[in-house]
């Protein structure tokens, strides 16, 4: 089997192409998966690092392409040299506090790049006669469903579209985007809404590996508001199994929502890295939780994700097998042991400093 994924030097593309490739889960009580040959279409942004997937890059079954996906004549040549047989779409722009500050970048990635991928994945499905037996999984984002009271139910495959962010919006548009595709052109499409990630090789402008390196520094850890926003955590390895089950199993047309089942509140989170963090350096300065500083909150700073995952865990047999306490006790673990990976990108392409504070002029 062939299959194309985008984005695959980013945080959640490098762990699915990494399980792709056969490398083994940190639960060893899972199989890894026998090996298919993987096209990573990425274009390098900012976010995207070839160390994500030092394990894998000489292996025989993988190659990347460096195309942005809004260009669809290369991605059309790319389709033709490979020949995939499913797509598994996850390129994106993804941080919620960026599209604040430059909506643009994300409607050009998260919409017409959406557009332009299902164009040249139906015409070469369509070329080589195998529309029937083609799949497209697109990987979506349970911010398309806006935010929920603390006594809503969770998000499920019904829940109504109501976004709230740049971010949020374009993603939603990309789900419209690849329903209609699948509707008007027969192209078998298969839709995942996740809730928040985090594991390894997390670009370090996200809540968890942010704290974790201010936490190791030392340096203030800046908290939005009171810290009360809400998320559903999910290991970025149980999702990235989650997404190769939909892709394998999954029926066209339909959408599954993936989830942690780990609703925590950021403090919870923050003070909880803190916590690992004290532990495992072991010094006596004193509490890591002292460096907690509350800021002005995020404009339209949604309270509350929650993802209910009933439908995938009965129709396909996927459940997470890591819980949030050990997964992000591994985290704070492979930070502490990575800084190889980490360093030069603070040094280089982000520092830490607050994005997204307020809405662009």
């Amino acid at each position: 089997m062939k299959i194309a994924v985008t984005g695959g030097l980013g945080f959640i593309g490098s762990a699915v192409i990494r399980q792709l490739l056969g490398e083994p889960s940190s639960d060893e009580s899972l199989e890894p998966i026998e090996p298919v040959e993987v096209m990573n279409i990425d274009k390098v942004t900012y976010a995207a690092t070839t160390g994500s997937v030092v394990s894998i890059a000489e292996s025989p079954f993988y190659h990347h392409v460096e195309i942005d996906i809004a260009d669809g004549a290369a991605l059309t040549e790319a389709f033709a040299r490979f020949e995939p047989d499913a797509v598994i779409h996850l390129a994106a722009e993804s941080h919620v506090d960026r599209s604040i500050d430059g909506p643009d970048a994300f409607v050009r990635t998260n919409v017409v790049g959406t557009y332009e991928l299902l164009q040249a994945a139906r015409f070469e499905a369509e070329r080589r006669n195998v529309l029937d037996s083609f799949r497209f999984l697109h990987v979506s984002t349970d911010e398309v469903f806006g935010s929920l009271s603390l006594n809503d139910d969770p998000f499920d495959e019904f829940t109504a579209y109501d976004p709230r962010s740049p971010y949020s919006a374009s993603k939603a548009a990309s789900d419209h985007f690849v329903r209609a595709w699948h509707e008007t052109y027969g192209l078998p499409t298969i839709i995942t809404n996740c809730s928040n990630n985090y594991g390894p090789f997390h670009f370090p402008e996200k809540l968890i590996p942010l704290m974790i390196l201010k936490a190791v520094a030392r340096e203030p850890l800046p908290v939005y508001g009171r810290g009360d926003n809400i998320r559903d955590w999910l290991y970025v390895e149980d999702h990235a199994r989650a997404i190769v089950t939909a892709l394998r199993r999954g029926q066209p047309g339909e959408t599954y929502a993936v989830g942690g089942n780990a609703e925590r509140a950021n403090l919870d989170v923050v003070q909880t890295i803190c916590d690992q963090v004290d532990a495992e350096l072991g010094d006596d300065i004193g509490s890591r939780r002292d460096l907690i500083e509350f800021v002005a909150d995020r404009p339209g700073h949604d309270l509350r994700y929650a993802i209910d995952s009933s439908k995938i865990q009965r129709e396909l047999d996927w459940a997470p097998s890591i819980d949030f306490t050990e997964g992000l006790a591994l985290t704070v673990r492979w930070y502490l042991d990575n800084e190889w990976w980490w360093r030069p990108l603070l040094s280089e392409r982000y520092d830490g400093h607050r994005l997204g504070a307020a809405v662009a002029s």
